[in-house]
């Protein structure tokens, strides 16, 4: 009856949406997970960074293409020895309540993302600027140390510890956002809730139903509200990718941000031009927690890995074209090159089975000693699809899996807590450099769900991260990037395709290596 319920209340909604989009523009959009806050400190996916990155906005934004243009600051100066930049707000920017947004907003921002006591978990992606490291690792109490400090109200300085190339990108991230110091202070952790929430973005959010949609409307005090054509946002919380291409054909979705990957061929013939899969920097891979037996034996884990036949999944199992992976920095990566590879890549696929084989009998694994683990995913047609598929080719070694899957929300929340023997993950660029990915296996990181740590590994990660020579720094990443692929430290199976369904009412849509595409850009001709 709970069942019934809910589909009758989503089906009253969607009726209610759909009425109001003859008055004003509305666009409705397929998003997948449901969201764990509206605090861009507090979220993760990329299905929350969708919803975030329409009502809020930092130093730098997105173009259509995700090139960084100015977004609340009007320009900004680089110093000569590139660690200190000084940003121009613009005149006149205000939060949806009116108040204006000032320097003092991004210092209480920055200093909140970096103090332990919030517990941000991608605090780590500013790390760049000084002192954020001994800050958010408790080593410096004193937030103020922090290298962040307002001039006066129109004006930030940002000093870094070295020199980023990537930093401009990384302020485009959600950790970079300001927020409503007036609104925080008051409310407390409440703050992000509907009634109190106040954004400094091109829409603000009116209506938040955990585990069916979010709702925004255009702000009136966005600075660059004359120009936004679409009046009526809806984020909808749907996994069931089957059900989402029902509902897009009915017309209550506009935009769909997955599919299933075996209805790609009849999407082709039958929604001609409307699938949009384009390659973007990201990696699909597999986790194995390496602070437990049996998958604290590298032999383990490269027998594993050896035995994914990552050539037949993007083609045959996902039929969307994946292409193999055998590096962790997807090729493409902006100031690396050629990334590093495991040393078996362009072994026969019978031969790597052998290998596997023989390297699971000397830890004591066969088909009289089988390997028995779970295999953990969230719920998702292609992600069962694929676990199904490895599960299979695992099995001539003697490899016993029993899947296990959950909503998105909980499979996050259960890996970070290292809840798992082998998980599946995924991550996709947060900026266009090899560090981003290269931090997902560095000691300490909470994005490090196979808890994997390496000094080595650590000590080239610093190593690169106080280079300044770009030649140099990649040629000490890509070391690091081999040591982790010679250890298998985790299992990468193929590198991503963005794949997005566009109703042709739809315009602005812009392919693009990161796959963001703001809803400020966009517009609906009816």
């Amino acid at each position: 009856m709970a069942h019934i319920t809910r589909k009758f209340i989503a089906a009253a909604f969607v009726s209610t949406i759909l009425s109001v989009s003859a008055h004003a523009a509305t666009l409705n959009i397929h998003n997948g997970g449901d969201p764990t806050s509206l605090d861009p400190q507090k979220i993760s996916g990329d299905w929350e960074n969708r919803i975030d990155g329409d009502i809020f906005e930092g130093l730098v934004t997105e173009d259509p293409k995700d090139n960084p243009i100015p977004g609340q600051a009007a320009s900004w100066t680089i110093s000569p020895d590139q660690k200190v930049y000084t940003f121009k707000l613009r005149d006149g920017i205000k939060w949806s309540d009116g108040q204006p947004v000032t320097a003092q907003d991004f210092v209480f921002a920055f200093q909140r993302l970096m103090d332990p006591k919030t517990a941000a978990q991608y605090a780590y992606l500013q790390y760049t600027i000084l002192n954020a490291e001994k800050i958010n690792k408790g080593e410096i109490k004193d937030l103020t140390q922090l290298g962040v400090k307002a001039i006066d109200d129109k004006t930030l300085e940002i000093t870094l510890e070295n020199p980023t190339p990537y930093f401009l990108n990384a302020l485009m991230h959600y950790t970079a956002y300001p927020l409503p110091k007036h609104v925080v202070e008051a409310k407390g952790d409440q703050w992000v809730k509907i009634g109190n929430i106040v954004t400094n973005g091109p829409y603000k959010p009116t209506e938040w139903v955990p585990g069916s949609h979010v709702s925004m409307v255009k702000s009136d005090q966005y600075y660059d509200a004359k120009d936004i054509k679409i009046d009526n946002v809806n984020y909808y919380t749907l996994e069931d990718q089957a059900a989402a291409l029902k509902r897009y054909r009915a017309g209550e979705f506009d935009i769909l941000t997955s599919f299933p990957a075996d209805q790609f061929d009849w999407i082709q013939k039958n929604l001609p031009g409307q699938a949009h899969v384009v390659p973007f920097l990201g990696t699909y891979y597999y986790v194995l927690n390496s602070t437990k037996p049996p998958f604290n034996d590298k032999r383990v884990r490269q027998a594993l890995s050896m035995a994914v036949n990552r050539e037949v999944i993007g083609p045959k199992i996902l039929g969307t074209g994946e292409l193999p992976s055998y590096s962790w920095v997807p090729p493409g990566t902006a100031n690396y090159g050629e990334p590093a590879y495991v040393s078996w890549k362009d072994e026969p696929y019978k031969q790597k089975v052998e290998e596997a084989k023989k390297l699971l009998k000397e830890a004591g694994f066969g088909p009289d000693h089988p390997l028995k683990a779970q295999l953990r995913y969230n719920t998702n047609d292609n992600h069962k699809r694929i676990a199904v598929a490895i599960a299979a080719m695992w099995k001539p070694l003697g490899v016993d899996i029993e899947l296990y899957n959950t909503e998105t929300k909980v499979h996050y929340d259960e890996m970070q807590r290292g809840e798992v023997q082998i998980g599946r993950a995924g991550w996709l660029a947060d900026y266009n450099d090899p560090i981003n990915f290269l931090n997902l296996l560095s000691t300490g990181v909470e994005m490090n769900y196979g808890r994997w740590s390496n000094k080595d590994y650590d000590a080239l990660i610093k190593q690169g991260n106080e280079e300044i020579d770009l030649k140099k720094r990649a040629e000490i990443y890509k070391k690091a990037e081999q040591l982790a692929l010679d250890d298998s430290a985790a299992i990468p199976i193929y590198y991503y395709v963005s794949q997005n369904i566009v109703a042709p009412k739809v315009q602005g849509f812009v392919d693009n290596i990161q796959d963001i595409h703001r809803t400020r850009w966009l517009s609906v001709k009816e």
